[in-house]
């Protein structure tokens, strides 16, 4: 179900991704040497564990609730909601229930 999206569209983002229980479902829509934007959603229970990335990474919450762990600080965030996980800093998150977000990830370009 990989299909590549259009560009010069409008997307009702919650949309493109659905929920798979017991799952963690992804969907890129975008990627390229400077990053990438890409659609998630996690049944209730799901998450990633704690990781760092090259990238600075905004997750902005499209739908239900989850935890974000950024350097031992927990933050809880709901539907409309964002945050930004710094470059090579630890960071984690889990669905306190079923949730959806766009994670957009920048490359941090180091002097």
């Amino acid at each position: 179900m990989s299909q590549k999206i259009e560009t010069a569209k409008v997307y009702a983002l919650k949309e493109l991704v659905a929920y798979a229980e017991g799952s963690t479902v992804s969907r890129i829509l975008t990627k390229n040497e400077s990053g990438n934007t890409t659609l998630f959603s996690f049944d209730k229970g799901q998450g990633l564990t704690e990781h760092t990335s090259p990238y600075d990474a905004t997750a902005l919450i499209l739908d239900g609730t989850c935890q974000i762990r950024i350097d031992g600080t927990e933050h809880t965030l709901t539907e409309g909601e964002a945050i930004i996980m710094p470059a090579n800093i630890p960071h984690a998150l889990l669905a306190t229930e079923a949730f959806k977000m766009l994670l957009i990830m920048i490359k941090n370009k180091q002097p």
